[in-house]
């Protein structure tokens, strides 16, 4: 799982890097990546000895920078209440993890990230030319890209709520970060990720774009985002970074021994399974189909759980939050359904669009 010392919970999908080191041009900065990456794995940040609980109800923001070093936590630049400052990077992570925190707060009662008040760290600015983001089971921690295929990482709103939601499934289900259920894993941060931007914007299910990480690539990618919820396997296709191996249905499970067990990729079929949801129940996605996630992520899933758990468990728990045989129980069956999981816990309920 993420707050195990084999594991770092990255935005940026492995096989990105790794068909990076394919072209002369991206080789040495993509290994370099993946080496801090490696490095990074079961490192515990100097911020272990601070990091610590405050009182209920209260948003407490810290932001250092690494001023392009290797060392953490870096050097304090922003305290909660401070003044803005002129470097963007820091302004974005203070800003966006406030958001992911007010998000739980208001929408899911949740205070920050272990429910219990723990200050949101975030180091900016770290190494040269850092092509990712991630969380290390204490903080964030933002590179600012290579300029040339991606843009700083803290640019995104729904790359911040995703990484911060790492550390909210670390301290609720602790979904093992291998197989399926990292891809669940994974899959949690993107629909929190995308539900704490639509939030942000304002958007129904209808208006939102339904894209992990919108604004990392550089013009020089042919792409729209690291992912898309509403159609997986289609965000990108780019010689220079490979096309998108997302897969949306069961039949395209892909099993390898690649990204601990595909995490990053087989998160499409969850994902999926999500978007249908949402969008079949409608309205606002945070208003009935988040919160059927978030009881599910907190209360119904554990360590090991797999797809048909997570399958199972949010149809349990639409049935709790709005209803047996609700028209929201049904169009959880229904995506699920439609993904390729049937949920054994409702087999006598009538779907809805089944056969589409």
């Amino acid at each position: 799982m993420c707050k195990s010392p084999e594991y770092i919970c990255t935005i940026l999908p492995p096989h990105i890097l790794t068909k990076m080191t394919e072209s002369n041009r991206h080789r040495e900065r993509a290994l370099r990546t993946i080496a801090l990456t490696e490095r990074a794995r079961g490192r515990r940040s100097i911020l272990g000895t601070m990091l610590g609980s405050v009182p209920t109800g209260t948003l407490r923001r810290t932001i250092y920078d690494a001023q392009t070093s290797e060392r953490l936590p870096g050097t304090f630049v922003r305290g909660e209440g401070d003044a803005e400052t002129s470097d963007v990077a820091v302004t974005e992570a203070y800003k966006y993890s406030g958001n992911t925190y007010d998000f739980y707060k208001q929408i899911l009662g949740r205070n920050s990230v272990d429910n219990n008040g723990l200050r949101l760290d975030s180091t900016v600015h770290y190494s040269q030319q850092y092509d990712n983001a991630f969380w290390d089971g204490r903080q964030m921690i933002y590179g600012d890209g290579d300029g040339e295929l991606f843009n700083r990482f803290t640019l995104d709103l729904d790359v911040i709520g995703h990484e911060l939601t790492h550390g909210v499934t670390q301290n609720t289900a602790g979904l093992e970060y291998a197989g399926q259920s990292g891809a669940l894993n994974e899959s949690m941060s993107d629909v929190f990720g995308t539900m704490v931007k639509q939030w942000v914007l304002g958007q129904s299910v209808d208006q939102a774009d339904w894209l992990i990480g919108a604004g990392l690539f550089t013009t020089a990618v042919t792409g729209v985002a690291l992912r898309s919820m509403k159609d997986p396997g289609s965000a990108y296709n780019d010689s220079q970074i490979g096309k998108d191996p997302q897969p949306k249905n069961m039949a395209n499970y892909l099993d390898t021994t690649e990204d601990n067990g595909g995490v990053h990729i087989n998160s499409g079929i969850p994902n999926y399974a999500f978007y249908l949801a949402a969008t079949s129940i409608g309205g606002n996605a945070w208003e009935k189909t988040g919160k059927i996630w978030y009881e599910t992520l907190t209360k119904r899933l554990s360590p090991k759980s797999d797809f048909q758990s997570a399958a199972d468990g949010t149809v349990s728990a639409a049935g709790d939050l709005f209803g047996q045989n609700s028209n929201e129980q049904k169009a959880v069956i229904d995506s699920w359904t439609r993904v390729g999981i049937r949920p054994a816990s409702a087999p006598s309920i009538k779907t809805v669009g089944a056969s589409r």
